[in-house]
């Protein structure tokens, strides 16, 4: 058998570190894709030099990694956005802001991964439940602002969607028609959080 440019197999118990491996390129090249369609396991394979046979060991078919990177990516969202919130203890306002601004310049950072993100119908096909831990880490940070007097009185819930469907909205389109003449991103946040939450920045 021809061996040629093939990694040696990884010996016992290092199966969880070539899973990483595939997982990690599969992050990359969908962020350069924007396309879960456009992937495909067999070039995941060539990436990482392997058999594609060994890339079905762990993920069986693109979807199941699709649904990893996904998950992996809003793994990645709520860290920055805590992160950032953590900068700013004992001033919700502030933290609120720190935290979509932090998960905006990710976005921007990661134009691919965040189309693959929305755009995917993976997760109208499989779920994808771990999204919910950043819907309510917003909605979290909302109603710190709004227990502290920083925004007014409402649902926290339905304040969060309006504020991520505007976010979402205007990261959408400066992805996709970046060369509309887009005000700084800061100041477009500002006014979302301001007529959105309510916040007084």
């Amino acid at each position: 058998m021809n061996t040629t440019g093939r990694r040696k197999q990884n010996t016992r118990g290092r199966g969880d570190l070539l899973r990483e491996e595939i997982l990690t390129a599969g992050v990359r090249m969908l962020d350069e894709l924007g396309d879960d369609q456009a992937l495909s396991l067999r070039a995941v394979a060539r990436a990482v030099s392997v058999a594609a046979t060994s890339v079905y060991l762990y993920f069986p078919d693109r979807d199941a990694l699709v649904l990893a990177v996904t998950q992996r990516c809003h793994e990645d969202l709520v860290a920055v956005g805590d992160t950032a919130e953590a900068a700013y203890e004992h001033h919700p306002a502030a933290q609120l802001r720190a935290r979509i601004l932090a998960q905006a310049e990710w976005a921007q950072n990661h134009p691919g991964l965040y189309k693959v993100l929305h755009e995917s119908g993976v997760h109208r096909r499989l779920g994808m439940p771990f999204k919910e831990v950043m819907v309510e880490r917003t909605r979290t940070a909302v109603q710190r602002c709004m227990d502290a007097g920083a925004a007014p009185h409402d649902d926290a819930l339905t304040v969060t969607i309006d504020l991520r469907t505007a976010v979402n909205g205007m990261l959408a389109q400066r992805i996709n028609e970046p060369d509309l003449p887009w005000p700084p991103m800061a100041d477009q946040l500002d006014r979302f959080l301001t007529k959105l939450v309510g916040l007084r920045l």
